[in-house]
């Protein structure tokens, strides 16, 4: 079953390498597949450089689209990273 979540990007620097490898970490804990998609823009959300691709700057809107176990699980640990702006200011 698929579940999906838009979360905007809130830190100063957007996705770049630091943010797109915890991104890459939370979604390895969990046996869900992870979709990440901008504007008509898909990558896999277990990718650093698939990310780094989408040039996600502040105020970016990403949906993460996620299947499988632990589904809710990756969502709602994803929204909470955003919600902490990835320990940025």
């Amino acid at each position: 079953m698929e579940k999906a979540i838009e979360l905007t990007v809130s830190n100063k620097m957007g996705i770049h390498a630091r943010p797109a490898a915890m991104i890459v970490r939370v979604a390895n804990k969990y046996g869900a597949d992870v979709i990440v998609e901008k504007d008509d823009e898909q990558v896999n959300g277990k990718s650093i450089m698939g990310l780094m691709m989408l040039a996600a700057g502040n105020g970016s809107t990403l949906r993460f689209v996620a299947s499988g176990n632990d589904a809710d699980k990756l969502l709602s640990e994803m929204q909470a990273l955003f919600e902490r702006k990835f320990e940025e200011s």
